[in-house]
């Protein structure tokens, strides 16, 4: 069955990056505004993102990424945006139809703008061409991330993670919390690439060794992964002969970069980076094809959603700008990530409690330094004294499916994994429960509770269709 529908603005994409950009649209002044998402549930990355550190720039308190997910869909949806899921576009032209394969049938929709908002994909084992066999075993750090958050499968219980960004790193605390051994995190470069927040949290905290200057050179193991081999490297990145040794494992964990994606763009001829493969655009974020604009981590990854929201609400607003034939508008400054990156320092803490990421020291009856307000020297106290974390997970609902959830407040360090431990044992009622809602009072005796952070799968085909 073929179907047509025209719309003003139309989006590809539902991550944090398109539903920025269809709200922004619509509060620009598009009459209509269309979302293609392919997946069934609308969010992107964010959804299977169950720890916190989002929205801090955007609304000022951290989140988790159903949560930031949650807030972008009902901003797009207030707007008057119409959100499709479960649409998976295929083809876009110059003229700017796209076609798209629903659940109704193959859709084609001619569009006066088009706002590219495709994100990005991970770098995988062939793009580094680690040598060895090919056993199961070996994963790219999100294909893990969304097996264990949304499917509830632990994809191995011996892991090694190549790749210190910061995926990797929260992978690491991931696989930990759930009862695996994280061996070591392997880095080529003399310092990690991710946040110092969470080679602290991720690393540290459980006592996961972090080896620079090193990188797998060999994957041993035929129906599953047996082994990899690891080898220094020198500072030209050059491997050091007779520094090898094997580490016995059957789970390897790639974070080795991510790659712009743009198939969708390119059909319609649009500009791309040839190092980044990233749309090109104008400071007003127009790509060298008239009405199609690129937004997010499809023109280059950025580091935090926050900033790809930004950046999709300037794309919106100036797509419905074209239609009307107005002056486009400048994108905002390119946004750099405030948060110190790397090693953390000896007896520097690096303040959470918003984006400014002050490194604060404490000292006892000196007081804090380095802090820009109040809060970050009660949070360098709290660090040095009695350090505490908010825990994030899944638990299993009455009916079988995953509901992500956090505990209302941090929990003692060294009592994480007991947590997790007493996680382990729950089901949640089975009465229905939303977005902040308690899930769980006061579990573990500590006075915190447990609550919801995001909903199961959504199944709608069409949200906001008049």
């Amino acid at each position: 069955m073929m179907e047509a529908i025209r719309y003003e603005v139309v989006v590809v994409g539902g991550g944090p990056g398109g539903l920025a950009a269809a709200q922004g649209a619509r509060l620009a002044g598009a009459a209509s505004v269309l979302v293609l998402e392919r997946e069934n549930r609308l969010g992107g990355i964010l959804n299977q993102c169950v720890h916190d550190g989002f929205g801090l720039v955007r609304y000022r308190e951290a989140l988790t990424g159903p949560e930031y997910a949650q807030r972008a869909r009902e901003e797009a949806r207030s707007a008057g945006a119409d959100l499709m899921t479960g649409a998976m576009v295929t083809g876009l032209t110059r003229d700017r139809t796209l076609t798209a394969v629903t659940r109704r049938g193959l859709l084609t929709c001619p569009a006066e703008a088009v706002v590219l908002a495709t994100g990005c994909r991970e770098r995988t084992r062939g793009a580094i061409a680690i040598p060895g066999t090919r056993p199961a075993g070996v994963y790219t750090a999100g294909t893990a991330q969304n097996l264990m958050n949304t499917k509830n499968l632990l994809v191995g219980r011996r892991v090694v993670v190549l790749g210190s960004g910061d995926i990797g790193l929260i992978m690491a605390r991931r696989m930990t919390l759930e009862g695996a051994k994280v061996l070591c995190v392997a880095e080529q470069r003399p310092a990690p690439g991710g946040l110092a927040r969470n080679v602290r949290q991720c690393l540290d905290d459980f006592g996961i060794p972090l080896l620079l200057r090193c990188t797998v050179t060999e994957i041993v193991g035929r129906g599953r992964l047996e082994g990899v081999v690891l080898c220094q490297v020198d500072e030209q990145g050059r491997l050091c002969p007779g520094t090898e040794r094997r580490v016995d494992c059957d789970t390897l964990l790639l974070s080795v970069g991510l790659i712009p994606e743009n198939e969708v763009g390119a059909q319609a001829g649009i500009a791309l980076d040839p190092v980044t493969n990233g749309a090109v655009t104008d400071p007003f974020l127009q790509t060298s094809v008239p009405g199609i604009f690129a937004c997010g981590n499809s023109r280059r990854v950025m580091d935090l959603a926050d900033f790809v929201t930004v950046q999709g609400q300037s794309a919106g607003a100036n797509a419905a700008r074209f239609v009307r034939g107005e002056p486009l508008a400048p994108m905002p400054p390119e946004t750099a990530n405030a948060m110190a990156k790397g090693l953390p320092q000896p007896g520097v803490t690096t303040c959470i409690l918003c984006p400014k990421g002050c490194q604060v020291t404490w000292h006892a009856g000196e007081g804090a330094r380095g802090n820009g307000c109040p809060k970050g020297a009660d949070y360098a106290r709290q660090e040095a004294v009695d350090p505490r974390r908010v825990l994030t997970t899944t638990l299993k609902g009455a009916d079988g499916r995953l509901i992500p959830v956090k505990t209302s407040g941090g929990v003692p360090r060294d009592r994480l994994l007991a947590c997790m431990e007493t996680l382990r044992h729950c089901i949640l009622p089975a009465t229905s429960l939303s977005v902040g809602q308690t899930a769980l009072q006061d579990p573990f005796g500590l006075g915190v509770d447990v609550v919801v952070t995001g909903s199961p799968m959504e199944m709608n085909y069409m949200h906001n269709k008049k």
